[in-house]
């Protein structure tokens, strides 16, 4: 379910308001109960987490994942067994690696849109930046109707208003962006280079990116990541 974007950034000063019909807050209602679910699974089993991104922000779309993070985790084995505890069964599960400097992390496909995701290795405070650069809510938040800001795949800051929410590029407004969302400049900084330079040069793909069997465990793939790779072990140990 890690997909291929499409969005091109915005490189322009545009500022638009778009309100939402019926139709869109339904599919919102629909998506956020779906991320509740998940989330309360995984809370009965005090394992905190976020929905990030669009379901966070407010402006999903019918082609919008429901993406849970979960920042601190406990053992990937006490995740799975909190899902399937509740009920959810792992369509598929990965360790990915998106370059040899970021966090490894673990993905739990539940079904075509909703995916838990946590890391493997200790991340960088950029790193965990990232989810509320695009939008992040928690549990509570997200049962009390809140909607938060955040930046999409354009590069458009999604501030959600009444009626649906206004947008604006954050191109030549790093610092701005950064205040409103309490995260370092250099984070936005990182995320407008990276989504530039993936709209110039186009998607080059992860540094790591491997399934997992259906009896293997995380540790056991992670470990025979390790003895292959020599990038992984270094990150292993940072």
């Amino acid at each position: 379910m890690v997909r291929v974007v499409a969005e091109k950034p915005w490189r322009r000063g545009e500022f638009r308001e778009i309100v939402y019909d019926a139709e869109r807050w339904e599919l919102l209602r629909t998506l956020r109960g779906e991320a509740v679910e998940v989330m309360e699974a995984l809370s009965r089993h005090h394992i905190y987490c976020v929905v990030h991104g669009s379901v966070a922000r407010g402006d999903v779309e019918p082609t919008s994942d429901v993406d849970i993070f979960i920042p601190t985790p406990p053992s990937p084995f006490l995740i799975e067994a909190a899902l399937e505890g509740a009920g959810f069964h792992a369509s598929r599960r990965l360790i990915v690696q998106a370059t040899p400097t970021y966090a490894i992390k673990g993905y739990i496909e539940l079904d075509e849109r909703r995916q838990v995701s946590f890391p493997l290795s200790k991340p960088r405070v950029v790193e965990l930046e990232f989810y509320k650069f695009g939008g992040e809510l928690d549990l509570n938040g997200l049962k009390a109707g809140l909607r938060v800001p955040g930046v999409d795949k354009r590069l458009m800051l999604i501030e959600p208003t009444e009626r649906g929410h206004v947008e604006s590029s954050i191109i030549g407004r790093e610092e701005e962006a950064a205040s409103l969302l309490g995260i370092s400049v250099e984070t936005v900084l990182n995320r407008v280079r990276a989504l530039l330079r993936r709209d110039d040069v186009g998607r080059t793909g992860v540094f790591i990116k491997r399934e997992l069997a259906p009896d293997e465990s995380f540790g056991e793939a992670l470990r025979e990541l390790a003895d292959e790779n020599p990038a992984v072990r270094r990150r292993l140990k940072t």
